[in-house]
């Protein structure tokens, strides 16, 4: 039965979420620290004092801005496994995540929001369709100058609020649930030093998804590779065969993978290039791209070709033009889940116990899950509730929050012990 999450709780919930993303904390993919920037250290440091004043048990901070915390078990008689849920407080660094300015639309009527009076910018269901879904909901949105953090602080929110809820409902039985919180998600780190043995879940459940029911066990195969072009700088007057710009060789460069494999042309199951990041003058260019595809062969493919364009690049105009490092990011946990499928259902049946039509798909994308999948966590992916993530039209329902905090209600209760 899920519990009675009433007006009050919302309220809670909601505040909690406000509170999160004004915290500035984006990541940074050019640091090599972990976190990546100081600023994610705001966010938890205040979440780490949250969880110690709610009365979490063994709340604890690493040297890597790892936070781990649990809900105590209340069964007279547990030999149930510990299960976790975990979310990420970092922001992506593909939008301003300074000075957020959250709007509140309460009861939405369906029609165009302007969130910005100064400039006009306007989020309209004519643009986004998917908004009519929420006519009557409590909205959260942008002022169209930053993004909005759903990705994931709704997440976070969820979590701690549900937490806090079980701690107040002694009568809620439940075995020991683990919490764990990272940074860095964003630029594919997110599970990098996650200490899964002493997390001590024998599973968890990233809450990272997006529209409400979604429920995903398989993702992209990941890397990221960045190419750097040399050139030569004259003064442009003398510049006769002498010459060498780069930032015209990075345009071409660019213009030799598929144009028609894109994320803004493909859907499903296909892979793509992401051009993510271009700096460049005279003398020096770099280009960032994201490579992802769920099939592992094609990964591969994609990864050797965009290689082979360097080979090509270079024999063209010179060896050392053109440099590439390629980095691997998360694999695909679909295949982890040989065998564990009751981790899938037991989450489906939370949904389904909530009034949720669960729509169990492949993400594209990725989420801490999927490395921590390999590290020996399997982890499922389940809604947040937000959309429109890494730009200024990013919106979440609290009602969608609302939902995802009953489904973690749910599984907390599950009976998790399987022969």
């Amino acid at each position: 039965m899920t519990p009675n999450f009433n007006a009050e709780w919302q309220e809670k919930l909601q505040t909690r979420f406000l509170n999160y993303v004004k915290i500035f904390s984006t990541s940074d993919p050019e640091s090599e620290s972990t976190p990546s920037t100081v600023r994610q250290w705001d966010i938890v440091k205040y979440i780490f004092e949250e969880l110690k004043t709610l009365g979490l048990e063994d709340v604890s901070l690493d040297e890597n801005g790892y936070i781990y915390a649990y809900v105590p078990s209340n069964l007279e008689n547990d030999d149930e496994p510990t299960i976790g849920f975990i979310s990420h407080y970092d922001t992506s660094p593909d939008f301003s995540g300074e000075n957020v300015n959250p709007q509140i639309w309460k009861n939405y009527n369906g029609e165009d929001l302007v969130l910005n009076k100064v400039t006009n910018f306007t989020l309209s269901p004519n643009k986004f369709p998917i908004l009519k879904e929420y006519l009557g909901e409590t909205l959260i949105t942008t002022d169209g100058t930053t993004l909005l953090g759903a990705d994931d602080k709704a997440g976070l929110a969820e979590i701690v609020t549900a937490a806090e809820f079980l701690l107040a409902h002694p009568e809620i039985k439940r075995s020991r649930i683990g919490i764990g919180f990272t940074p860095d998600e964003e630029i594919g780190r997110g599970a990098h030093k996650f200490d899964v043995k002493k997390f001590g879940a024998e599973w968890a459940y990233t809450m990272d998804g997006s529209e409400v029911g979604e429920l995903e066990y398989e993702n992209f195969n990941a890397a990221q590779a960045i190419v750097k072009i040399h050139g030569l700088s004259v003064h442009p007057g003398y510049a006769l065969g002498k010459m060498v710009n780069a930032s015209l060789l990075a345009a071409e460069f660019i213009q030799t993978l598929p144009t028609n494999e894109t994320p803004a042309t493909t859907k499903g199951f296909d892979g793509f290039y992401h051009l993510t990041d271009l700096k460049s003058d005279v003398s020096e260019a770099k280009i960032q791209y994201i490579i992802r595809d769920h099939d592992a062969e094609k990964f591969e493919n994609r990864k050797k070709l965009i290689t082979e364009k360097v080979k090509s690049f270079n024999e063209k105009y010179g060896e050392k033009t053109a440099e590439i490092e390629i980095k691997e990011q998360y694999r695909n946990m679909k295949q982890q889940f040989d065998g564990k499928m009751y981790i899938v259902d037991i989450a489906e049946q939370a949904m389904i116990d909530a009034e949720i039509k669960p729509k169990i798909k492949a993400i594209r994308g990725g989420t801490d899950g999927a490395q921590l999948s390999y590290m020996g966590l399997p982890c499922p992916n389940i809604f947040a509730g937000g959309l429109n993530f890494h730009g200024p039209y990013e919106f979440v329902s609290v009602e969608s929050m609302v939902k995802a905090t009953k489904v973690i209600l749910n599984i907390a209760q599950a009976k998790k012990k399987q022969k």
